[in-house]
């Protein structure tokens, strides 16, 4: 083409690939769980032992939900996860915009969590209102509350906003590896054994391990007050990284070890 040349064509054809290995690492393991979600539990029916429902004040939860209520909590929370994976890049390059930007530029304040570089972060904003808008349609009721924290002291700019959601990879492959482990740790005599006697078998421990997940994962803990945690968009996020500071003390931990973690931000072990 006379337009393009041979070396700009490589280059798009590469950023397609990097746009291609990004989605797979951060956007697959949340429709994988999506779909532990949508085909294990049952928002009209309660398995016994197998109850989403949580109680405010209960097992450090800030939030009250009945079973069927927390199922879609949980869904609505992970879609709108996976529509900001999708949409990452277009996002990433809004920020830059914002963080650039010469007529808004930071002002260094003490957010309650050291000080800060505050800036408003109007593209971003006007983005994720368009991403949590389009979520809202695809799944058709909202739970909770819809404030996205942007420019303020829980997310004081654009940066921090994108640090966060790069972050949902790093919590939710971890938990996806290990599922995928359980059938070949079941191998050994010895860990099947194990798994049978404290957990009754593969599936029950795989469900036992969501189960946890989807109720204190999202369960408005991981702060004091409601607004920096509890429902709202940037809460929710807030409530999963508390989830996976308490989970040595979870009773499938030893699976875990099992399986290869050594930490939500660290690599499996081989």
């Amino acid at each position: 083409s006379r337009r393009i040349t041979d070396d700009e064509i490589k280059q798009c054809l590469y950023s397609m690939g990097d746009n291609h290995s990004f989605l797979t690492a951060n956007r697959d393991p949340v429709d994988k769980m999506i779909l532990y979600l949508t085909e294990l539990f049952s928002p009209d029916t309660i398995e016994p032992g197998y109850d989403l429902s949580i109680s405010g004040g209960e097992d450090g939860a800030r939030l009250s939900h009945s079973h069927e209520k927390q199922f879609y909590y949980v869904l609505q929370s992970l879609t709108l996860w996976r529509e900001i994976a999708h949409d990452m890049f277009r996002l990433w390059y809004l920020s830059e915009e914002d963080l650039l930007d010469l007529e808004h530029r930071y002002e260094l304040k003490d957010t309650g969590q050291g000080y800060q570089r505050v800036q408003q972060a109007q593209r971003i904003s006007s983005a994720m209102r368009q991403v949590l808008h389009q979520t809202q349609q695809r799944v058709g009721k909202w739970i909770g509350s819809s404030v996205v924290h942007l420019g303020d002291n829980n997310v004081p700019n654009a940066l921090t906003f994108i640090d966060k959601y790069t972050q949902v990879a790093s919590i939710l492959n971890p938990i996806v590896l290990v599922l995928r482990q359980i059938p070949e740790l079941y191998k050994n005599p010895q860990v099947a054994s194990y798994i049978d006697s404290q957990f009754g078998g593969c599936q029950r421990l795989a469900k036992d391990i969501l189960l946890d997940f989807f109720r204190s994962a999202f369960d408005g803990s991981g702060a004091d007050n409601f607004y920096d945690a509890g429902s709202c968009i940037d809460g929710r996020l807030t409530s999963a990284w508390n989830w996976c500071s308490q989970i040595s003390a979870k009773p499938f931990y030893p699976i875990f070890k099992l399986a290869g973690f050594s930490s939500f931000d660290g690599e499996f072990q081989k």
